[in-house]
């Protein structure tokens, strides 16, 4: 048995203390904040609540993983609801498509629906583009997502060395520009620049229509309860308001964390936070830069609003993702609006520009920068941006031993499916050394 010092309690670390500590480790969880979560504690002001990042996930699997290797299965902690849609996209053209989720067919009938208008459907364009990443999938789930291969094939070596970039792959797949949009859209909203995304990673169109998208009931906050009383379970010491301000080496190895508290001893540390805030790993995390969240406006709303899907994306100078959900008092709404791009006027005036005029019903609204979310999280929880095949990242191990690293700056991919794994792949690395 391990004495292990997770740093950070967002998902990725609550994820990889629940698993250690299930595998028979002495696991201690630091934590800055007075509460644990991270992005999944909710935005609260004036009764509304809403969710602090995005509020559905893909690979329900993951989830599912996680509870039933660290104790009780998830159905007996909380719902996972599946959306019949993934999110509707309305274009400048004022044409829109709902992106249905978990079904070939419904996306083939959804996209020639929306490009038959304007002559010869595309729907089939699209499904090829997604049936392309199936076999991608599976080469990089085996070997690189859910465990790593020392000798990947060649295969995977090449899939992960490969020049081309998302964007010259959607130029090629598409010559309607809506369906470009609709493939981008998960990575632009993530704070990425097409022309630096390897193609490859394009595979969330293939997870979207073959898994489909799910939500927390209750909202993310709940999956961060359910978490925070696994700790409870598995007896992990959780200090909250507690920063971890470095390692302290010996020999070149980890051997505690020091905090404002004091050191804490350690035979193994997990660094589920931006590894560039810890003076001892930020050498290595040097050439990777944070994806930038997005400007986001939380919106309490009262009376009568328009009934929208769990995600809509309004594409534009700046482009509107638009979120309702979270909780509110009787008779009111909960709506998140993220914005990328150029915003020259009042979010509610560029929503009312869409249509979607709610300035009457507004009774209260947070409005968030990016530094603002950044210094709230203590980070970026979008993890790494890309900068093409050679974008930098520390995960699962990192050149310093006995530390190792799980959380969006770890995995290439971000979002709670890749945070989850990375949590997976680290008990495997910890289980074997």
């Amino acid at each position: 048995m391990a004495r292990v010092v997770v740093v950070g309690g967002g998902f990725g670390g609550l994820a990889s203390a629940a698993r250690l500590a299930k595998l028979g480790h002495e696991v201690t969880l630091l934590e800055g904040e007075p509460a644990l979560g991270g992005a999944l504690r909710p935005v609260q002001q004036d009764g509304f609540a809403w969710d602090a990042s995005a509020s559905t996930t893909l690979l329900p699997a993951v989830v599912r993983d996680l509870f039933r290797k660290s104790g009780r299965p998830l159905e007996r902690e909380l719902d996972l609801e599946p959306l019949d849609v993934v999110r509707e996209h309305r274009f400048a053209d004022e044409t829109s498509v709902r992106l249905p989720g978990g079904s070939r067919a419904a996306q083939l009938a959804a996209f020639d629906e929306l490009t038959g208008k304007r002559g010869r459907p595309q729907g089939q364009a699209w499904v090829d583009h997604v049936a392309s990443y199936g076999e991608v999938w599976e080469l990089l789930r085996r070997h690189v997502f859910e465990q790593r291969t020392s000798s990947p094939p060649a295969e995977v070596t090449a899939l992960l060395r490969s020049r081309e970039t998302l964007h010259r792959r959607l130029r090629r797949s598409f010559a309607d520009e809506r369906l470009r949009l609709v493939a981008a859209h998960p990575f632009e909203a993530a704070g990425h620049t097409l022309r630096d995304v390897p193609a490859w990673a394009g595979l969330t169109a293939y997870l979207e229509q073959r898994f489909g998208a799910w939500r927390p009931a209750g909202g993310m906050g709940s999956l961060a309860a359910a978490l925070a009383d696994r700790m409870t379970t598995r007896r992990v010491a959780v200090h909250t308001s507690t920063p971890a301000l470095d390692l302290v080496l010996r020999g070149g190895r980890a051997v505690a964390v020091r905090t404002s508290e004091g050191e804490v001893d350690a035979d193994a540390v997990v660094v589920a936070t931006d590894p560039r805030r810890l003076p001892a790993l930020a050498p290595y995390a040097g050439r990777s830069m944070p994806a930038i969240p997005p400007f986001i406006v939380h919106l309490g709303l009262s009376g009568d609003v328009p009934d929208l899907p769990a995600e809509l994306v309004l594409h534009g100078e700046p482009t509107l993702t638009l979120r309702p959900g979270g909780r509110a008092p009787e008779g009111g709404h909960a709506w998140t609006v993220q914005v990328r791009g150029r915003l020259h006027e009042d979010v509610l005036l560029a929503l009312a520009r869409h249509r979607i005029d709610v300035r009457e019903q507004v009774a209260t609204r947070v409005d968030l920068s990016p530094r603002e979310l950044v210094e709230r999280w203590n980070g970026s929880p979008l993890g790494v941006q890309w900068r093409g095949r050679s974008t930098s990242r520390l995960g699962p191990v990192t050149p310093i031993p006995g530390v190792y690293a799980a959380g969006a700056h770890a995995v290439a991919g971000d979002g709670l499916p890749f945070v989850g794994l990375s949590a997976a792949l680290v008990a495997q690395e910890l289980a074997t050394a």
